[in-house]
């Protein structure tokens, strides 16, 4: 075993020697599942996702450890779990300055590194001498354009990579951070339909923990013409490096932060919220392009990735010891399929993804993602995983489908999608993925499952101790203690019930329940 892995090492090396140093193209929508027409979706079109997946290797199991927006984004820059992160593991945060990110470090080592719109956030993250840190470069904004909808952002994306381009010296390698907002709520309602000319009868599947009706499906068609919006501007990048003679030896990799917006789904642990789309191309670099890898990837192993092919070794980056594996092993890979028998699973969590329970508590879960089964403790099952319903479950953003959820069960308290979506848990859920792809039936408590959710209970706290989860030695009420970083939301909760001023988060007034369930 030892001489195999010693030949694959060295077949990589070669691999790399045989090849300049990639610059590097790190696209990443917000809030955007894994919905791309080259994974068959047939309600997006996202042409320039495809012809990275095309071009390059197309992802069906990428996972972040955290599905809300900073914590997620720790993992990608880090390299280390978001319960290996202190305040990190927390949404709107102050980011500690002991943990360095590779976009610093790649700057550090000569590289040129930039990004557009939004890279690590939100939160504070500030140097140990309180001065701003650079977490994705140089930041590239001045370009605007006409918005599509009037909740997209003006940001010109592609003419702010081309001023980028222009500013990058000819004889430096270089990183950008394509980090658009979009599809972010807020949408603009029956633009999918009214702008996009998508048809309802487009969608071919409505998750059974949301009501299949009208509503639901403009919902859906608005989020996927947003994210349509982000892989044109994709598209635009793609033409440009192509025309500088640039793309062949660019590592592009288009991903998300985490799962769509909707109920049960970003801001969860689960596999609607913490699965992403995925796809790489490096037209110097990759060997056999076209494939399709069924590994299990996390967002923890991008930044061994990337100070590998940037021939920047860990011990030389100054970043904190990772939990990740380099994706060189898949990059340089002969066949698609399951290449690497060790990546056959993910962990996966949460702690306070957002204010609104009582003294700002979060809503700890552990869990574990294989191909068949789904494993997760929630740590605290007596709070709100949503948020609490009198502060407008906060821990869900602002939407169509949330809100008719919410005014239903109002109609019909013994409403089921209301249960799914924002009821109490368990301390313990299991399901299998085989037959019940869309998780919905526990079966924590079966007998006939409990022999294969003890083994994934022990593997899932056997490599959380391994990583120093704070949650396993007894002292998870540590997340729960990290400040806010928004001085406005501390204290939320309480401010909130005394009838006192504060900014409403991602809710809208009807979501704020008059009556407790």
């Amino acid at each position: 075993m030892r001489h195999l892995l010693y030949i694959s090492l060295l077949a990589f090396s070669v691999s790399l020697m045989a090849v300049d140093r990639p610059n590097i193209l790190f696209a990443i929508a917000d809030d955007w599942g894994p919905h791309a027409s080259a994974y068959g979706t047939p309600w997006i079109k996202t042409p320039s996702f495809d012809r990275v997946a095309h071009d390059g290797l197309l992802f069906t199991r990428a996972y972040t450890p955290m599905a809300k927006c900073a914590p997620s984004r720790a993992c990608i820059l880090t390299g280390r779990n978001t319960w290996q992160l202190k305040e990190a593991a927390n949404h709107i945060c102050y980011f500690p300055a002991e943990f360095k990110g590779w976009g610093e470090a790649l700057a550090e080592h000569g590289w040129f590194v930039g990004h557009t719109m939004k890279g690590w956030g939100p939160g504070v993250a500030n140097d140990a001498n309180g001065k701003p840190r650079l977490m994705t470069g140089i930041p590239f904004n001045k370009r605007k354009a006409k918005p599509p909808t009037t909740e997209i952002s003006n940001n010109d994306y592609s003419s702010n990579f081309d001023d980028f381009l222009q500013a990058a010296p000819k004889d430096k390698p270089w990183c950008f951070w394509y980090g658009a907002i979009e599809p972010h709520r807020g949408y603009e309602f029956g633009s999918g339909v009214a702008k996009g000319g998508k048809k309802l009868s487009d969608i071919d599947h409505v998750p059974a923990y949301w009501p299949d009706n009208e509503t639901v499906r403009n919902d859906m068609l608005d989020y996927a013409f947003e994210a349509e919006h982000f892989d044109r501007h994709l598209g635009r990048m793609l033409e440009n490096l192509e025309k500088r003679g640039l793309l062949d030896n660019t590592l592009v990799i288009v991903t998300s932060d985490h799962g769509m917006p909707f109920p049960r789904s970003k801001g969860n642990a689960n596999p609607m919220a913490n699965q992403v789309p995925f796809a790489v191309m490096w037209g110097k670099g990759i060997h056999k392009p076209g494939r399709v890898v069924e590994d299990f990837i996390s967002f923890i192993d991008l930044a061994p990735t990337f100070m590998e092919l940037a021939g920047i070794d860990w011990k030389d980056s100054g970043m904190a010891p990772t939990s990740g594996h380099s994706l060189t092993d898949l990059l340089f890979a002969d066949h698609g399929g399951q290449i690497t028998a060790s990546r056959d699973h993910v962990l996966i969590g949460k702690e306070r993804t957002d204010v609104g329970r009582p003294n700002d508590w979060g809503y700890p879960i552990r869990g574990l993602i294989n191909r068949d089964y789904c494993y997760v403790q929630n740590f605290e099952p007596t709070r709100w995983p949503g948020g609490n319903p009198e502060t407008g479950y906060m821990d869900c953003d602002a939407g169509a489908t949330k809100t008719h959820i919410l005014n239903a069960h109002r109609q019909n308290p013994a409403d089921a999608f209301w249960a799914l979506c924002f009821g109490l848990r368990p301390g313990e859920e299991f399901y299998d993925l085989r037959k019940d792809p869309d998780f919905m039936t526990n079966g924590a408590t079966d007998p006939a499952m409990a022999s294969m959710k003890t083994k994934l209970h022990d593997q899932l706290y056997t490599e959380l101790k391994q990583q120093a989860d704070p949650r396993m030695e007894g002292k998870g009420d540590v997340f729960d203690k990290y400040e806010h970083a928004s001085k406005d939301n501390v204290g939320y909760y309480e401010k909130f019930m005394r009838g006192e001023p504060v900014k409403a988060g991602w809710i809208n007034e009807t979501d704020v329940e008059k009556k407790l369930p």
